[in-house]
This record gives structure tokens, sequence and C-alpha cells, in this order.
């Protein structure tokens, strides 16, 4: 029975530190050091090693985290196109520039697999399920005959993917120069989703 209940209080703290780091994040970007991220969050370093092995771990559940708290409160993706999934991604990350910077440092580590083999890992799978979802939206649009039969649908999903992630680093470098919708909009053109059920 204590097993169990520290278990608990173990996997709630964890969680805690998750949301606290989460909401840092989103607030001012990420942090420098584990230790920094610590003090911020008002978390010893011990502590917050002993449920993070590495930074490299921590930035991947919190990037998990923000996922997983989208799709709640999302609820199921909606039929739309490729795009068009890309467009509402990038309308909810206006308000948490910070979390672009966490997935763009994400990313950047990720070509380092040595040096970050967790997030190399976490970014690899994520990018290959975000493909097979994007390339499943394209074929619906060929299905419904909006988008062209001879349209590759990998070929396709990974280009949205690319627009959509390359749009978003000018945006967080230059947000009164780069408007990433109205960027996406004109690919939506070529890529329009089934249409109206």
């Amino acid at each position: 029975m204590t097993n169990g209940r520290s278990y608990r209080k173990g996997a709630q703290r964890r969680a805690q530190i998750l949301l606290s780091a989460l909401d840092l994040f989103a607030r001012r970007g990420v942090g420098a050091s584990l230790r920094a991220i610590g003090e911020a969050i008002g978390v010893s370093h011990a502590a917050l090693r002993y449920y993070f092995a590495t930074r490299d771990e921590l930035l991947v559940e919190v990037y998990r985290t923000h996922e997983a708290t989208v799709r709640e409160e999302g609820g199921p993706a909606p039929a739309i196109s490729a795009v068009g999934l890309m467009e509402r991604s990038a309308e909810r990350n206006r308000s948490i520039p910070g979390l672009v910077e966490l997935y763009a440092t994400l990313t950047t580590d990720a070509l380092q697999a040595e040096q970050h083999p967790v997030t190399h890992r976490f970014v690899h799978e994520r990018f290959r399920r975000v493909r097979a979802d994007l390339a499943e939206r394209v074929r619906a649009g060929q299905a419904a005959g909006t988008v062209p039969a001879d349209v590759d649908p990998q070929d396709a999903a990974a280009l949205v993917a690319a627009a959509s992630d390359g749009l978003q680093l000018q945006w967080l470098l230059d947000p009164d120069a780069v408007d990433v919708r109205r960027s996406l909009a004109l690919l939506e053109r070529l890529l329009p989703g089934p249409g109206p059920a």
C-alpha cells in the first residue's frame, strides 16, 4: 500500500513539474540548463534530476505534455486538409511563442543524434506520425477530387510539414514580417481538403 501511495505521489509530482515547466516555456522560452529551469519553477536541481535524468528528457516530456493537452482540448482531429491542420496549429501557436521555440530547439538538437539520442528518437517518430496524418488528408482530398491524383501524398505531406515548420521559425525570428497562416493559405490552394461533406 505504501509503495502504491508513494508511486502515485511521485507521478503527481512529476506531472506538476511538467506543467510548471510547460507554463514557463510557453511564457519565456527554453531555459539554458536543468539547474536554471529548476530554479525558475521552484524545484531543486536534485529533485528535477530525480524525475528527468537529462535536459533533453525534460524538454521532450514537456513537449509531449503540450501535445497531449492540445489533443484533449481540441477533441478528435477534424476532417480538414493537410494544410488546414497546419493552419490551425499556427493560429494556436501565435499565443505560445515559447513553445514554438521549444519545438525549434528539439528539431535542431535532433540533428545531433549522438549527443541527443532521446530528442532524436522523439523528433524522428513525431515527423513520421505527422507525415502519415498529413498524407491521409491529402488522400482524402484526392478521393474527393479536390487534389490532383498525380500528387504523391507522401511528398505533399513532407512539403506541408516543411512549409509549416519553416514559416514558424521565420515568424519566431521576425513576427511582424511573416504571417504563417496567410502563407499557408497559399499552399492550401494547391492542396485543398475534401470540401464540405
